[in-house]
């Protein structure tokens, strides 16, 4: 390995709140998904059409800038590949899917609270696969987390369980873990802006293998949608939920991986569901009721109790030595510009 690498990379140092401030910058933007993308759901485009239209422009804006800015991070060593074809492939596209599929058969609630299930199973491979323990007041933490979901889902009000929209569910936990554990590999190994770009491309042609360009209404695309107050053209709120809460979305997790144990860090994506249901208060008029206001309490308890008696976050040990042409820039993993799901 170059001197030069070796020193970019011993200049490195993880910084917790960095970490943090990236993760809720993240669940911001994916929490803001649902709130733009519904309103051109409901001007006619399915939930599969917006999913792809969302992957699809934010692997092209990423991939054009990228190549015209730094070229040397879309680099990747023959040996990554495999890593970066599962994130995409499950931290993208398969997240985006299994949702859907799940909310279009169980209850929506029932459906998050499954894909938001996904920090027990990271618990359960830092434990039991790596071998690290956590500590116990970090589980009670996890489960209080999960609880306060379930009542900001309103999982309440009633389960009608379908069982190939349970197990899209559980698919969605599954690829949501992968989503946090693959992506903490990855930045091992990879500058997170050239992850993210390779992710979001793979993820980009598995979805829209699902719901192809060709099959979008035009006239829906270029028509009003109603969004609070407003009424923009639905290709608006396209260009949006792909800029925003996908590209910056994923970036900013990604980076954060590289500041935040795993662990911890998925427990604190948790935060997402509430800035989606209060924006959907705030612009859709979708009104809160007491249980979720509660949850919301509970869950921020049991997301702060993780933060404070998790470990702390080792330093990554790449398998393979990054390429020269890619050390880490400081300018983009946070001290500059900044950085699930849904």
């Amino acid at each position: 390995m170059s001197a030069h690498v070796t020193a970019a990379r011993s200049t490195f140092v993880a910084h917790r709140g960095r970490g943090t401030a990236l993760l809720l910058l993240a669940s911001l933007c994916f929490g803001s998904s649902g709130v733009i993308g519904k309103p051109a759901m409901l001007a006619g485009l399915s939930p599969q059409q917006v999913a792809a239209a969302r992957i699809g422009l934010a692997a092209v804006v990423l991939l054009v800038g990228v190549a015209l800015v730094r070229p040397s991070l879309l680099k990747v060593p023959a040996g990554q590949w495999r890593l970066l074809l599962g994130y995409g492939l499950l931290g993208v596209a398969g997240v985006q899917l299994c949702y859907f599929i799940a909310a279009s058969r169980i209850p929506v609630g029932v459906a998050i609270l499954l894909e938001f299930s996904s920090p027990v199973l990271v618990a359960l491979w830092v434990r039991f696969v790596r071998r690290v323990r956590l500590p116990r007041a970090m589980w009670a933490g996890i489960a209080l987390a999960v609880l306060g979901l379930a009542m900001v889902a309103r999982v309440h009000e009633g389960l009608q369980l379908d069982a190939i929209g349970l197990l899209a569910g559980i698919g969605a936990a599954l690829c949501s873990a992968a989503y946090f554990l693959l992506g903490e590999r990855g930045v091992a190994n990879h500058h997170p802006l050239g992850m993210v770009t390779w992710g979001m491309v793979v993820g980009a042609v598995a979805v829209c293998a699902v719901a192809p360009p060709w099959t979008w209404p035009l006239g829906i695309v270029t028509g009003p949608a109603d969004f609070g107050p407003w009424q923009p053209p639905v290709w608006v709120l396209l260009v949006a939920v792909a800029l925003f809460s996908t590209a910056l979305a994923y970036f900013a997790g990604v980076s954060s991986l590289r500041h935040l144990p795993v662990a911890a860090a998925s427990v604190l994506a948790l935060v997402e569901p509430l800035i989606a249901t209060a924006a959907a208060w705030l612009l859709l008029n979708e009104a809160l009721t007491w249980i979720q206001l509660l949850g919301a309490a509970v869950l921020l308890g049991g997301a702060l109790l993780v933060q404070l008696t998790s470990p702390g976050t080792p330093q990554p040990t790449p398998a393979e030595p990054l390429p020269v042409e890619s050390p880490p820039d400081r300018s983009l993993d946070g001290n500059g510009t900044g950085g699930s799901r849904d």
